[in-house]
């Protein structure tokens, strides 16, 4: 192991909120204050440290996925532009929840639990009152608080924090931060989806050791893995037919397949298989195996998404949930009304709102035919009127050619009888 990965596994396993600096990482471990900077450096890219302005580099926690909506009170921190100003131990706890101190004494402390951020103005017999109840304190306006707060906040390992932001403002960046984490984690991702032991061959297997994980596993793709489990190939039935029983997998396979990080989302995955024209994928953290994603992986995943009760909405949940379908034959036909979010800066429709409806009516109808996800690959729209807010609007699907992996369709979106926008569009079909 270098130097420098030894730095890294170091850093790992500091606690939360504990302090680095490059001269006691080079004192500790024995390498010159260079090393020492770059392995930092590499340390906050991969989010495992962060520099806070007046307190130095601390240590992150390391996020479990199932928490990922939460945040700590260092985010906290960073997300508002504050300044740290009693408390440093805290920071790495994770905020349950926030209040804001416009409320009597009496009133707020019914809101105040374990973890809580209160924000509020220069109140400080509320900040007391805060630590009390075991609450991080958030002051807004850019005020201060008394030696007597900072003292108690750093028994407690309680952060107080203040920046120049207004109570208002800072409770919105902080709302947006939680729905951009909750957003985020319904994004389903190669390791949340992928077999994470999969049946592998050796680049100096013979074809009888594929028939072999055939009969046993009743799976017919394998990624070929080296002697340091790199993925050098994939081997697949076409790849063996015909050939002799004891020819070796290396002079078989497909070399160099393409392959995806735990972190690739399911979007892309499809993408690329539909593409690609690929029935498995390697999952590789580096070159080295850690998963495979097979079609039907997809495909499962995609259904699960669809039935899953949304905390964060993406747009395209936006527009359903405003809209009705119905289906006539092989049409799909959409009804809603103009709300303020479809909205573009000068108040009409936007374009993206509108392109995305359209979008949805294609793909609502090869569901709907074919029972089948897909991908749009060309696109060509025309806008022929614009429409305004509170606007009745239709958008009508309906394919006009359908083949074994591709459909042709048209939609059209209307106001009042008459067409507003139309499209022509081609779609790629994800099969099973």
């Amino acid at each position: 192991m270098t130097k420098h990965s030894m730095i890294i596994e170091h850093i790992r396993s500091l606690k939360g909120g504990e302090r680095i600096s490059v001269r006691t990482i080079a004192d500790k471990m024995g390498v010159s204050e260079g090393t020492a900077y770059r392995a930092i450096k590499e340390a906050e890219t991969e989010g495992l440290v962060s520099a806070i302005p007046r307190v130095g580099t601390v240590r992150l926690n390391t996020r479990k996925d199932k928490d990922i909506e939460k945040l700590t009170f260092l985010e906290v921190l960073n997300i508002v532009e504050g300044n740290l100003l009693s408390g440093r131990n805290g920071l790495d706890k994770y905020l349950n929840n926030f209040i804001i101190g416009a409320m009597t004494p009496d009133v707020v402390t019914r809101y105040m639990e374990n973890n809580n951020l209160l924000i509020v103005g220069n109140r400080e017999e509320l900040f007391d009152l805060a630590l009390e109840k075991n609450c991080a304190i958030l002051i807004t306006g850019g005020f201060d608080c008394s030696e007597k707060i900072k003292r108690k906040s750093n028994l407690k390992k309680l952060p107080v924090m203040n920046c120049s932001y207004d109570t208002f403002t800072v409770a919105t960046m902080i709302n947006k931060a939680i729905t951009s984490r909750m957003l985020k984690k319904d994004i389903v991702l190669a390791e949340d989806i992928m077999e994470k032991s999969p049946f592998v061959l050796k680049a100096d297997d013979t074809i009888n050791d594929w028939k072999r994980l055939v009969r046993d596993t009743s799976h017919t793709r394998f990624p070929v893995v080296d002697n340091d489990s790199n993925v050098v190939g994939i081997v697949t039935t076409k790849d063996i037919t015909k050939k002799d029983s004891e020819s070796r997998i290396e002079t078989l396979m497909t070399p160099d397949p393409i392959t995806v990080s735990p972190k690739t989302s399911v979007a892309y995955i499809t993408h690329i298989m539909i593409w690609e024209g690929i029935e498995l994928l390697p999952v590789v953290d580096g070159k080295r195996l850690v998963g495979i994603v097979s079609r039907q992986d997809v495909i499962k995943a995609i259904q699960y998404r669809r039935n899953q009760p949304q905390v964060g909405k993406t747009m395209e949940e936006s527009l359903l949930d405003n809209f009705d379908i119905e289906y006539a034959g092989d049409r799909v036909i959409m009804r809603g009304r103009v709300e303020a979010f479809m909205l573009n800066t000068i108040g009409g429709g936007s374009w993206g709102a509108l392109a995305t409806l359209l979008a949805l009516a294609a793909a609502a109808a090869i569901r709907r035919t074919k029972n089948l996800e897909c991908f749009v690959n060309t696109f060509t729209v025309h806008f022929i009127k614009p429409v305004q807010l509170g606007d009745n609007i239709k958008v009508e699907a309906s394919i006009t050619g359908l083949g074994r992996n591709t459909s042709n369709l048209d939609v059209l979106v209307m106001n009042e009888g008459s067409v507003v926008m139309k499209a022509m569009l081609t779609a790629s079909h994800i099969k099973r």
